[in-house]
């Protein structure tokens, strides 16, 4: 079996916390071929810039030998713009910490009103709310959207259905990445949403 690592989030955290990465963990246990591990990172979410389209992967020597065999037929390559757009925002870990402090200071302005609908409390990394709604968690989004403009994603969409449980069932996921004052309002408009919002109406279009 091969690990591939999703680490695309990794620099999104509490300031001075940073998580262990695979590679580093790997390193700790003296594993130090990375044999059948590779870590795929983007500035996606690092930098607040997905449209780059723009990260890496790296580990096991082989592994990511035969990667580049297959990303050379199945990927496109880089404009001259984006690379060095690449290479600037890489090097630079100023805006990162900015990110995280912008992060930090969204989750408390919002602690308080959604604090009924997050039943496990504000994430120790993320700029997500996990929020529960109850019934139909699609119904609520599609609803929420007509009448206040607002998206979200339905926590099914995340999840399968496994006898009989699907665990995102009942959930919403919303992403607090709106400057300060439109993520405030929007999730004020969520909250008394979901106070009026009857999950067994009809939802007419």
């Amino acid at each position: 079996f091969i690990i591939a690592a999703d680490e695309c989030y990794s620099e999104i955290h509490a300031e001075g916390q940073p998580p262990l990465g695979a590679l580093e963990a790997a390193w700790r246990l003296g594993r130090t071929s990375y044999e059948r591990l590779v870590v795929f990172n983007s500035l996606s979410k690092r930098s607040n810039v997905p449209g780059l389209r723009s990260g890496f992967v790296a580990g096991n020597a082989d592994i990511l030998r035969n990667f580049l065999l297959y990303r050379t037929y199945h990927g496109s390559a880089m404009s001259p713009a984006v690379q060095l757009a690449s290479a600037a925002a890489w090097r630079d870990e100023t805006h990162v910490q900015e990110n995280r402090r912008l992060y930090t200071e969204k989750f408390a302005a919002v602690a308080d009103v959604v604090q009924p609908m997050l039943p496990a409390g504000p994430p120790d990394a993320s700029f997500y709310l996990w929020l529960a709604v109850g019934g139909d968690d699609t119904r609520f989004a599609r609803a929420l959207y007509r009448q206040h403009g607002i998206t979200v994603l339905p926590g099914s969409f995340l999840a399968r259905d496994f006898n009989g449980l699907d665990p995102g069932r009942g959930f919403i996921r919303a992403a607090l990445v709106a400057p300060l004052a439109d993520c405030t309002l929007a999730v004020q408009r969520i909250a008394s949403f979901h106070q009026s919002f009857n999950p067994s109406s009809e939802d007419r279009a």
